[in-house]
């Protein structure tokens, strides 16, 4: 029988401070380490690190910039070399599936730059760049592949890419996975590589479905768990400020005139929200710039660049687009509006006070999103301060805790999904195809593509589905994350 590590609260601070020379790594890895500024492991690093040496399968829960990539990275490279081996031709010795393209590219600008010397290689693939060069790269066999499930299956369908030599697959941000839809691909993935294989499962939350994706990825796995599910991360100061939603530009600009909020990202639902954020901000004097699903690869590449550089102050970005936004001196996270879908306050807050650093989350939040905050605050088990400010409005303590309405209809909140021939036209559909014909009256433009909001696809129904109603009392299961991830598959890899 398996020894079992579980890491909980109590003894996480213990677990935290190890040396990475205790575990055994290869030199070279250490010296890599020792240039980037690393010496000691995070929890996360410390508990799953010796695990993975031993080539146990390994459920990782642990909040976003808490190190997770070098988790698996670390010991992986550590074994890969170890085995002396060359790729075969055609084929990838550990693959890593990420659900975005800035998420897949992070991984392995990482894996680089930990294994640097090794004479390992690694390739990321991901949709919006060149299939022929990645047939180039992939032909000559690679040690390490990271990339979306949708381009790899790409690749496989073209006999670019054969997964039968893969002897560690890794699952990253799995929980966004399930909410992009990507539940198919990854069991047509798991069909295709061999059955004897060491399993690698991260994510920032562990909701049940989530439990049950693992269950069919993993055999007798190691578990770690370094905080409780959907637990914010704790350096995040956070604060809510209600607001009416014409109010929004202006207060975001005011916010934006103390020089305390020196690297900001600003989370809007829609794309064309995002680009309107920025003209905004241009027109009051703040650089930013935008990144979202409609931007081109090199567009998306040249914003996160100039973010990190600090040629821009704010970044604008959508849910989708901002996984994978792995920045250092993130100050403040703003969200300028208020996820429909509460998982994503953790993921998005979890972009600042990472590694350590301290960090600050402000969200606006209007009548009609007051029943997303209650949600979010019933996820976290936390309450969100409210924050004074000239601009904010007064709500009465009911309304703001308890009694808040869904948004009404005709409103472009977001809550909707926006798929092809699904939902009810009258904007309370269930996503079972039966399109109604909306009451005299009703706003037919209510779709929303998936979470994120972004734009439905060409030929989506009138209606609104809302698989889950915002306080409602009814969580949402796999079935509705499928259903709203269909509308967003413009970002998919």
């Amino acid at each position: 029988m398996r020894q079992r590590y579980f890491v909980t609260q109590s003894n996480m601070t213990a677990s935290a401070g190890s040396d990475f020379a205790g575990f055994g790594l290869n030199a070279t890895l250490l010296r890599n380490l020792a240039a980037e500024g690393y010496s000691t492991a995070t929890p996360i690093q410390a508990q799953a690190i010796r695990p993975v040496l031993e080539g146990h399968d390994l459920v990782g829960l642990a909040q976003t910039g808490t190190g997770k990539t070098a988790a698996f990275a670390l010991p992986v490279l550590h074994r890969l070399a170890a085995a002396q081996q060359r790729p075969q031709r055609g084929a990838c010795r550990a693959l890593v599936l990420a659900p975005t393209r800035e998420l897949a590219a992070q991984i392995a600008e990482s894996f680089r730059t930990y294994g640097k010397g090794l004479g390992l290689t690694c390739t990321v693939v991901f949709g919006g760049a060149s299939m022929h060069k990645q047939k180039l790269a992939l032909e000559r066999g690679v040690d390490i592949l990271v990339a979306t499930p949708g381009r790899l299956l790409d690749h496989v369908g073209q006999r670019t890419l054969r997964l039968d030599q893969v002897s560690v697959l890794i699952l990253d941000e799995a929980d966004h996975m399930l909410d992009l839809g990507f539940i198919h691909p990854l069991r047509q993935i798991a069909r295709l590589v061999p059955a004897k294989r060491q399993t690698l499962f991260f994510s920032a939350t562990m909701p049940p479905p989530i439990r049950e994706l693992a269950a069919g990825f993993l055999t007798d796995p190691v578990q770690v768990s370094v905080a409780p599910a959907a637990t914010t991360a704790e350096r995040v100061a956070q604060g809510v400020i209600h607001v009416e939603a014409g109010t929004k530009p202006a207060l975001l600009a005011s916010l934006l005139t103390d020089k305390a909020l020196d690297r900001t990202i600003v989370f809007t639902r829609t794309k064309h929200g995002a680009d309107k954020v920025v003209r905004s901000l241009l027109a009051h004097g703040h650089a930013a710039e935008a990144i979202h699903g409609n931007k081109s690869q090199a567009q998306r590449e040249r914003a996160l660049a100039g973010f990190k550089s600090g040629a821009a102050r704010v970044l604008v970005a959508t849910e989708i687009a901002a996984r994978g936004i792995d920045v250092d001196a993130v100050s403040h996270v703003i969200n300028y509006d208020l996820p429909n879908v509460p998982e994503q306050y953790v993921h998005r807050i979890g972009r600042t006070a990472r590694a350590g650093a301290e960090g600050r989350a402000i969200s606006f939040c209007t009548a009609e999103e007051r029943p997303y905050l209650r949600d979010i605050e019933k996820l976290t088990r936390q309450t969100v301060p409210v924050l004074d400010h000239p601009m904010a409005i007064v709500v009465p303590p009911e309304a703001e805790r308890g009694s808040g309405q869904r948004p009404a209809q005709g409103q472009r909140q977001g809550q909707g999904q926006g798929q092809r021939g699904q939902g009810r036209g009258n904007g309370h559909g269930n996503g079972n195809g039966r399109g109604q014909r909306p009451a005299q009256g009703q706003h037919q433009g209510h779709a929303n593509s998936s979470q994120t909001g972004e734009r439905p696809a060409q030929g989506a129904s009138n209606g609104a589905a809302q698989p889950a109603r915002p306080g409602s009392g009814r969580q949402m299961d796999w079935r509705d994350r499928r259903r709203m991830a269909r509308a967003v598959r413009a970002e998919r890899g």
